[in-house]
Order: structure tokens, then C-alpha cells, then sequence
């Protein structure tokens, strides 16, 4: 039978009303969105719903806003009876993905995500940090070029999303020589981002630094099914794993095409965007066209996935 991987996005591409068709539909999806009210003690399902882009592109509103939509979503393919045999979550989704395997309680998860966003947005100045897209270029080509561009500031990968897109994260004046030097260098484009910080890099130290009392006196468990490391690109099954994972992650790259390759190498065939957008299901054309990749983010796509794994594990031969 085909191994099935769910992917957990830690990013939107568009925001006002993310999540509310999920919740006028299934019932376990709204008590995910009334949990994480609860727990912050703020109406996020309103900023999810009808909030403005300012209100959710702060990142200390972003990131509880993804993780809750994703496990609303995750809630109801799990009613339906639809379970993955891995999971990975790029950046923030590492969180979607525990929650889903069961390492962390929802309503732990959101508190703490949303501390993350905030500790992020005050590690580095506004105006100070900055990120870019590389495309066209190797993950390796672009390890060189920030080397050269560095002149001793911060310059360095962040996200090794797909063979021809990495992101790189550091000082802004560092960055903007990147970009320049990799332009020369033959990348198809090099663009800085607009971002709030620069993420996955030594500059959020800081953050590392106040993100990790929290993630130790939070109660980790063991996973129902592995997770692949945003930090190793290796499953983990232990609780304590999961932790130590995610207080590197702040400072360090997402191996996300490491991620996604040893999925595939572990047998799976079909993977699922499960949350907002189809960011992570682009890249994954860029990865492997050869496997199937589906995505949940409302009513329609759920019933479309679960039609479609349902078909092709009843045609897949039997391993």
C-alpha cells in the first residue's frame, strides 16, 4: 500500500478569511478555533476570518492563526478516518505536525507559537534583517554565495525549500550583497522578501534564547507516527526529540528538500498539503513530480483528497 505523508505549512499566501469555511462545515474544525480563543484569551477565530492582512501578516498573529487553521483541517481528515504514516511541517507547521502525532496539546501549541511570533519580532530591529528568494541555483551554490557576501555580518540559507529555490536570512546590507553576488553568479532571480524578520538564522538567537524555557516546561509526549525534522531531515518518535528540535529550528535551516526526499526514500507515494494555500505543494512539483500530492484547506478540498487517496490506495498493488 502506498505510504501517505501529511505536509503542515508554516506559511499563506493569502489570509483574510483563512479557515472559515472549514469551520461553518465541521464541527471538530470550529472547537479547534474556540480552543485557541481560549487559550490565548483573544478572538484569533475573528482575525482568521475577518481580520485585515495588516492584523495577519504580524507574525505573532501569523503564526497561531496557520497552526490553527492546520489542525482544524488535520481534526477533520482524522474524523474521517484518514491518517498519515509521516508527517513534516516547514518552519512554524513542525508544530502542526506534532499536535497532529500527538507530542503536544493544541491549546500548549498555540501559546507557544504565539510567543515565537513575538520573540521573533523583537529579536532584530525592524529595518536591520532581511530575506531573500534565490532561484535557478543549487542549495550549495547558494552556501557559497553567502559565504562571499558575508564581510563578517550574518548571511546564511534559511529555508532549502526545493533543487532550485533556497531563502537566505541575515543582515540586511549582508543579504542585498547576496542577492547581487548571486545575480552575477547565474541564479534566475534573486529578490529580498517582505518579511517582519530574518528568520532561521544566528540573528534570532534571542528569540532561541526566550523560546527556550517555554518549550522545556511545556509536557511533550510520544508521537502516534514520525515526524521529520525541519533541523535534521530525520524521523523522530520521542517527545523529547520533538523539544530539542524545535529550540534548534529557531536559529537553523529548514531542510525541507532533505525532508521531503527521506520521506519519499521511506516508501511514501502520496503526500497532503494539510492548511492554508498550496505553498508547499508547489515546491513539491519542484521536488518529485513522480509522486501525488493533494491539499485540505476547506470543505471541497477535504472531500477531493479523501476521494482521491481512497482510489489510488485501491489501486495500488499490495507491498
Amino acid at each position: 500500500m502506498s505510504k501517505l505523508a501529511f505536509l503542515f505549512p508554516g506559511q499563506a499566501s493569502q489570509y483574510p478569511g483563512m479557515g472559515k469555511d472549514l469551520a461553518a462545515n465541521f464541527p471538530e474544525s470550529r472547537a479547534v478555533f474556540d480552543e485557541a480563543d481560549a487559550a490565548l484569551g483573544f478572538p484569533l477565530s475573528r482575525m482568521c476570518f475577518e481580520g485585515t492582512e495588516e492584523e495577519l501578516k504580524l507574525t505573532e498573529n501569523t503564526q497561531p492563526a496557520i497552526l490553527t487553521i492546520s489542525v482544524a483541517a488535520y481534526r477533520a481528515l482524522a474524523v474521517r478516518g484518514v491518517q498519515p504514516d509521516f508527517a513534516a511541517g516547514h518552519s512554524l507547521g513542525e508544530y502542526s505536525a506534532l499536535v497532529a502525532a500527538g507530542a503536544l496539546e493544541f491549546s500548549t501549541a498555540v501559546k507557544l507559537v504565539h510567543q515565537r511570533g513575538r520573540y521573533m519580532q523583537e529579536a532584530v530591529p525592524a529595518g536591520e534583517g532581511a530575506m531573500a528568494a534565490i532561484l535557478g541555483m543549487s542549495p550549495s551554490d547558494v552556501a557559497e554565495v553567502c559565504k562571499k557576501a558575508a564581510n563578517g555580518e550574518v548571511v546564511s540559507p534559511a529555508n532549502l525549500n526545493s533543487p532550485e529555490q533556497s531563502v537566505i536570512a541575515g543582515s540586511a546590507a549582508a543579504v542585498k550583497r547576496a542577492v547581487e553576488t548571486a545575480s552575477q553568479a547565474g541564479a534566475k532571480r534573486a529578490v529580498v522578501l517582505a518579511v517582519s524578520a530574518p528568520f532561521h538564522c544566528a540573528m534570532l538567537a534571542p528569540a532561541q534564547e526566550r523560546l527556550e524555557p517555554d518549550l522545556r516546561a511545556a509536557k511533550f509526549g510520544p508521537l502516534k507516527f514520525p515526524v521529520i525534522t525541519n533541523v535534521d531531515a530525520e524521523a523522530i518518535i520521542l517527545g523529547d526529540e520533538a523539544r530539542e528540535s524545535l529550540i534548534r529550528q529557531v536559529t537553523m535551516p529548514v531542510r525541507w528538500l532533505e525532508s521531503v526526499r527521506e520521506m519519499i526514500e521511506l516508501g511514501v507515494k502520496i503526500f497532503v498539503e494539510v492548511g492554508p494555500g498550496k505553498v508547499l505543494t508547489g515546491l513539491m512539483r519542484q521536488i518529485d513530480r513522480s509522486v501525488r500530492v493533494l491539499n485540505v484547506e476547506d470543505a471541497a478540498t477535504l472531500q477531493s483528497t479523501i476521494e482521491k487517496i481512497t482510489q489510488a490506495r485501491a489501486e495500488a498493488p499490495e507491498s
